[in-house]
């Protein structure tokens, strides 16, 4: 079942239950989808890959919209974002440990032998096709310099 396919079915389950705000941050969702397939060049089909990368997306729009409410305290914008940030973020998948990521770069960078920050983009060229959508690129790049160190 394809993420466009699960959030109509979703869409049609909240307007069932009348979960309002559940609702209108899936009505997001089917929106950017909707938006990703038209834009020129754009397939029939989105691969899964686009579909975490659009949905990142609409999480970390959510998450600065929210900082600035929150920062002009407007409670009541704060916690219409934060709800929506909290309904699409479970359509992500889940995300990895520290000690997972660090496992598994400890395995790259001995498997191909890379020693000291200069071999950094190799690492994390690899590194961000292992962890695609499972880990945050801040996360592995912070623990990457600390293992090259």
């Amino acid at each position: 079942m394809t993420l466009e396919e699960r959030i109509n079915e979703d869409i049609k389950r909240a307007m069932l239950a009348r979960e309002k705000e559940k609702l209108n941050a899936l009505r997001a969702i089917k929106s950017a989808i909707l938006l990703a397939k038209t834009s020129k060049g754009a397939a029939d089909t989105m691969s899964e890959e686009a579909e975490i990368k659009l949905l990142k997306q609409l999480v970390k729009q959510r998450q600065d919209s929210a900082a600035i409410y929150k920062e002009q305290n407007r409670d009541d914008l704060y916690q219409e974002e934060k709800a929506q940030l909290d309904v699409i973020a479970a359509y992500l998948p889940q995300m990895m440990s520290e000690e997972e990521i660090e496992a598994t770069l400890k395995q790259i960078i001995a498997d191909n032998g890379f020693a000291g920050m200069k071999d950094m983009g190799k690492v994390m060229g690899m590194a961000t096709k292992a962890f695609a959508g499972k880990a945050d690129n801040k996360t592995v790049s912070d623990i990457v310099k600390r293992l090259l160190a």
